[in-house]
């Protein structure tokens, strides 16, 4: 329970994730920048799996000692399109995008008293976030709201050095993708200004922005 087998990625995001974890892990590492990371998911050997609730504590070895993944939200939390550890010991969450249209998401679809548990540890991380007030984190970016308080409860809650990496593939036109930086920034900024978070993004976010266009060669 709480590991989801995938199938081998021939578009979008899921492609480009598990082709550089599996196939060229050092492009991924230079692009976080925190050294050689060892990746526990999605591996071919692992049936390119994705995890979540606590299979994916399970999956990176760690335990929550201050606060519960059980007391901070309910069954059916985020399921992480990739999860490693860095030589520096950070836990790294990540999260792969390929088109703009992936950073909307349709709004929690918890039952009553799991979106009760939801709406509070929302708040609880747009509140320590000092995210503009009135902002509702359950509704238009509520996966990117989600992946943001999961990196709150290990980082901030319960003491353990974490990382949520966002990356950004550059040039998927199969998706339809943004084919420059620069888009991708304005996208991420109209999200920040709608979570009432512009400008207050905490350290341990680290957005990484991936050129998958292939190489043009260089005349002779």
């Amino acid at each position: 329970m709480g590991r989801f087998p995938q199938p081998h990625g021939e578009r979008g995001s899921l492609r480009w994730i598990q082709s550089l974890i599996n196939e060229n892990p050092s492009a991924l590492d230079h692009a976080v920048g925190l050294g050689r990371i060892t990746w526990s998911s999605p591996l071919e050997n692992d049936e390119f799996s994705e995890y979540r609730d606590q299979a994916f504590l399970d999956r990176l070895g760690i335990e929550l000692p201050l606060r519960s993944l059980v007391d901070f939200w309910p069954a059916g939390g985020p399921q992480w399109d990739a999860l490693g550890k860095a030589a520096s010991g950070d836990v790294i969450l990540l999260e792969a995008k390929a088109h703009v249209g992936e950073i909307l998401s349709p709004p929690s679809e918890a039952r009553p008293d799991n979106l009760k548990k939801i709406r509070a540890s929302l708040q609880e991380t747009a509140s320590a976030l000092g995210a503009t007030p009135g902002t509702d984190w359950a509704l238009r970016f509520y996966q990117y709201a989600n992946r943001l308080a999961h990196a709150y409860l290990l980082q901030e809650l319960n003491r353990i050095a974490t990382r949520m990496v966002f990356v950004y593939f550059i040039g998927d036109r199969e998706m339809d993708g943004p084919q420059s930086r620069r888009e991708w920034e304005a996208a991420i900024a109209v999200l920040h200004e709608s979570l009432g978070i512009r400008g207050r993004v905490p350290r341990y976010v680290i957005d990484v922005f991936i050129d998958v266009r292939p190489s043009v060669p260089v005349p002779a």
